[in-house]
């Protein structure tokens, strides 16, 4: 094997570990080797360019660098003398994760808490109804004893989250600085 094909071997190793694990992500394995190729790319690339590397259809292309745009992954770029739109990965990947996981976990824990408190205020309007039974209650009681526990939690959470949106987390985990 020449250096060139161990080059390419390497590098195709890990754009198969990063395009399958893109779930994490929300997204797909495809979207995953675009973002691998823009990584590995030495200068920024056009739709074109990615298209004709990736064998994907134009509308798929433009769908997954806009995806890509949305998850900070990647950014437009600008070259004199370039008409067309160019792209880079968004080298910060400490920030990008930070944004991604803000985000992702802001709207489940909002959507969650939303859904626990209105739970919550129905079932203590079961236990003021004087007609609701005595099995129902027992029930009731029973799930609001589980949802508080669970509120107390999403209230942890919400700390974790604020502590990334404030760069907090930082002071428990720092990033190391690559030693040269």
């Amino acid at each position: 094997m020449n250096d060139n094909e161990a080059l390419q071997q390497s590098r195709t190793r890990v754009i198969e570990a990063i395009s399958q694990n893109m779930y994490l992500y929300g997204v797909s394995p495809s979207i995953g080797r675009l973002y691998c190729l823009l990584f590995f790319s030495d200068k920024p690339l056009t739709l074109d360019e990615m298209k004709e590397e990736l064998g994907m259809s134009k509308a798929s292309m433009s769908l997954a660098v806009r995806t890509l745009l949305d998850l900070q992954m990647v950014e437009k770029t600008w070259k004199k003398g370039v008409r067309k739109d160019l792209y880079v990965v968004n080298d910060d990947s400490y920030q990008r994760f930070f944004d991604y996981f803000t985000t992702k976990w802001r709207s489940a824990l909002t959507m969650n808490t939303s859904a626990i408190k209105k739970t919550l205020s129905e079932l203590q309007q079961l236990l003021a109804n004087p007609d609701t039974s005595e099995d129902v209650r027992k029930h009731a009681q029973t799930d609001i004893e589980k949802l508080e526990r669970w509120v107390e939690y999403y209230g942890w959470l919400g700390k974790l989250i604020d502590s990334f949106e404030t760069k907090e987390i930082l002071d428990f985990i720092p990033i190391e600085e690559k030693k040269e």
